[in-house]
């Protein structure tokens, strides 16, 4: 086994959970945390979860589980390269979509609309670890230590203001300070930018899969140009896009861990305290890098997030979102009695606050279910 670095999170040294638990003989804290995370009811959820496409549309596109396993496995890899807590970095990974809505960021959208009211959904990811999921008879939520939801509040970075209306909110003021100013541990920084990684190349290929564009649509971009030179041709053919796409992904991890060396020699770490008081990200693209994702990004938005038959289906998918939550509202149907008792118990909460809670758990499949019954 490999030597830790200095700034690797150290299961020995966590700063523990919100409720004590006896210590495993066989796992450690963070290993322990997978667990939880892999064997919650939101985990599985996933699995009918829109990435970009819904799942009914193909059995080959992404869904949110496929892609949250793919950011695992992007950040494991890299973690394992700066000799960091693998385990630690996984967690935050699996846990990081948990809070989606079905449908994928417009469903975000639409019950932002329909509500009124705050949801985001990084935060709900962090109300379900730490409250929604009823896996305990003594305590809601997984009971996850310190580290696990440091990275899960801040992965995309310090948070310098927070909606009062969050569960964060609460929960660091009232329950546990997660310190929400710094930077997170660099495992939390690295599942961050691996999110960045999977999410643009899966969506590329998917684009390709759908014929929403081809690989030769890619020729003005940059980065096409040097794969192309590497290939010394291009194609349409599926082998070579497949090719393309696991190129990329290789160019943008090789730049990462390249940049993020020259960040560490910069600071010189002692200790994981160093990197969450460095004051910038250390894990990071280089210029050119960041510079080729907004030339795939813009690609993307005008290929694929906004052609008009994935549009067409978005404004579907929302009004059925919308739709729904205003059926619950007005109480001309009602959510199930059994859920209500089992999540909340005797916990007064807000109807806004249940009905969201209640629609942004749904699977894609199941809100359809729903609707067609109505």
């Amino acid at each position: 086994m490999l030597k830790a670095s200095n700034f690797c999170v150290s299961p020995d040294k966590t700063r523990g959970r919100v409720y004590k638990t006896t210590k495993d003989k066989f796992r450690n804290d963070y290993q322990r945390d997978v667990g939880r995370i892999i064997h919650s009811t939101a985990f599985r959820r996933l699995k009918y979860k829109t990435q970009v496409f819904v799942n009914h549309e193909g059995d080959h596109f992404r869904t949110r589980l496929t892609h949250t396993l793919e950011v695992s496995q992007i950040a494991r890899s890299i973690s394992r390269y700066f000799k960091l807590n693998e385990d630690l970095t996984e967690a935050i990974a699996l846990a990081h979509d948990l809070g989606h809505t079905p449908f994928g960021h417009a469903g975000e959208d639409a019950l932002i609309k329909a509500s009124g009211s705050y949801f985001n959904h990084n935060d709900q990811s962090f109300r379900i670890v730490t409250f929604l999921e009823k896996v305990y008879l003594p305590f809601d939520g997984l009971n996850l230590t310190w580290e696990t939801l440091e990275g899960i509040a801040k992965h995309n970075g310090p948070l310098q203001s927070i909606n009062k209306n969050s569960t964060l909110f609460s929960f660091n003021k009232n329950i546990m300070d997660l310190e929400l100013k710094t930077f997170p541990s660099l495992e939390a920084q690295i599942t961050s930018i691996s999110d960045d990684i999977a999410y643009m190349n899966h969506d590329l290929d998917d684009g390709f899969r759908a014929g929403l564009f081809n690989s030769i649509d890619l020729n003005k971009l940059n980065f096409y140009k040097e794969i192309i030179k590497e290939y010394g041709s291009e194609s349409n053919s599926d082998r070579f896009k497949k090719e393309l796409v696991r190129n990329l992904i290789n160019k943008m991890v090789v730049d990462l861990i390249k940049e993020t060396e020259k960040n560490l020699n910069k600071i010189k770490p002692r200790e994981v305290n160093d990197i969450r008081n460095a004051g910038f990200n250390i894990a990071s693209f280089s210029n050119k890098m960041k510079r080729n994702i907004l030339e795939i990004r813009l690609f993307l938005n005008k290929k694929m997030y906004n052609h008009k038959t994935v549009s067409k289906k978005t404004k579907k998918y929302k009004k059925i979102i919308e739709n729904l939550y205003q059926l619950y509202i007005t109480n001309k149907i009602t959510i199930p009695s059994k859920w209500i008792n089992e999540t909340y118990k005797n916990i007064k909460v807000d109807k806004k606050q249940m009905i969201v809670d209640y629609i942004s758990g749904m699977t894609d499949r199941y809100i359809l279910k729903i609707c067609n019954k109505i």
